[in-house]
């Protein structure tokens, strides 16, 4: 068995890049606590460590990226992908080249392909420059990021503040040209070599050359481009009883004009005041879930946002208190509100729910959009669930209304 290994750096990445490998026929699951690898049945294809360290300081997400390491080593894993935001999310005191160094050294890696490419997404790489559709990343709403403004398209600039190593760039004429796709990334003379793909082709032409490689890093894109296996990739997730819920704290462009959609839907609308999440957590949480126990119960999918325009933010850095509140209004309304099926709209924020709600393992179900897919799990007490972890800037607009449909 030829198992593929994955480091996540937040729980949305996590499940994006597993529904990748399920879409070409692999059997995928997230697991968010290293020592729940070893309890994996065997035609587990890909396994993927879920961690919350994109924003952590560089010595905690080394540490924790190493100790998945270890977990995935002992489940006999052959291949390990560090996965990424498709829009590089860092500074330069940012840990991804850190992280890098310490898996590159841990496993002996000369040679690390960097592609934090997702086309289906928008998200390409061209002459080095990652654009998110037609905009270089430094024109995109990610240069107004709340946490990590991305000032810089070059994605061999962003990287190179954060690692020891020499980084190197392959472009796409020599992707799509070269006989030897592998010898001209290996020849490319640094460590970490990014790599340009705009389309799926390019993705699979990468694939194949790192094959062998035993580390390899980027976006979701990765897993678009490997070989395709035989598992179904239809597989459907079951609904469980109850209600449904969507809660969003991400502050991000797609996540604004999905909340908008909702309201314009008729969706129950809630706005959580993110001044009083510091001094009224307990109270908030209360309130809200009172209100979704006074819906009607053929109501549209409530939603419970904390961000509708960036002047809600009014600079304040409130993102902790803002995803203890929304963890605390989920694990409330499972346990006493009926709810049974959750899309949560934020890293983060996706991060704190699903460890309010104890959950250690995601069993991955079908696309709802790229890079989003349902999951099934159960919580800490038995409860079982299903929910679509969302990256902020992911989703059609109408998602909130219509991803149930993938349920059955």
């Amino acid at each position: 068995m030829r198992r593929t290994g994955v480091i996540a750096d937040d729980f949305t990445g996590a499940t994006d890049i597993a529904s990748g490998y399920v879409a070409r026929g692999h059997r995928a699951t997230v697991v968010t606590d290293p020592s729940a690898v070893a309890g994996l049945p065997d035609d587990v294809d890909v396994v993927v460590v879920a961690l919350k360290t994109r924003t952590s300081p560089v010595d905690v997400a080394v540490a924790r990226s190493l100790d998945a390491l270890e977990a995935l080593q002992g489940a006999h894993c052959r291949q390990f992908v560090l996965k990424y935001c498709s829009t590089f999310d860092s500074t330069d005191q940012g840990n991804i080249g850190a992280v890098l160094d310490a898996l590159a050294d841990r496993l002996g890696a000369d040679v690390v392909t960097v592609v934090p490419a997702f086309p289906d997404n928008g998200r390409t790489v061209y002459q080095g420059h990652l654009f998110v559709g037609a905009d270089l990343l430094e024109h995109s709403s990610m240069r107004h990021h709340p946490l990590t403004p991305m000032t810089r398209s070059r994605v061999a600039d962003i990287l190179r503040p954060q690692t020891r190593s020499t980084v190197a760039e392959v472009h796409l004429a020599t992707v799509r040209g070269a006989a030897r796709l592998d010898t001209a990334i290996s020849d490319a003379g640094a460590r970490y070599v990014v790599v340009d793909a705009v389309d799926d082709h390019d993705l699979a032409r990468i694939s194949e050359a790192v094959a062998e490689h035993v580390l390899v890093s980027g976006a979701a894109g990765v897993a678009l481009g490997v070989t395709a296996g035989s598992a179904d990739p239809t597989d459907a997730v079951d609904a469980p009883s109850g209600g449904r819920l969507v809660v969003c704290g991400s502050a991000s462009a797609r996540t604004r004009e999905q909340i908008a959609a909702a309201t314009a839907a008729g969706c129950p609308m809630r706005q959580i005041d993110v001044a009083r999440a510091v001094t009224a957590r307990d109270d908030i949480v209360d309130e809200t879930v009172a209100w979704l126990r006074g819906l009607p119960a053929d109501a549209p999918p409530p939603v419970v946002y904390t961000v509708g325009t960036l002047d809600d933010l009014a600079g304040q850095d409130l993102a902790g208190d803002i995803e203890a509140v929304i963890a605390g209004v989920v694990r409330s309304a499972v346990r006493t509100a009926g709810i049974g099926s959750i899309i949560v709209a934020g890293g983060e924020t996706s991060g704190a729910v699903v460890s309010a709600l104890g959950i250690d393992r995601l069993d991955i179900g079908p696309a709802i959009a790229p890079g989003v897919c349902w999951s099934g799990a159960r919580t800490d007490d038995g409860t079982s669930v299903a929910l679509a972890l969302k990256s902020g800037n992911f989703g059609t607009e109408d998602m909130f209304t219509t991803a149930w449909e993938a349920l059955r």
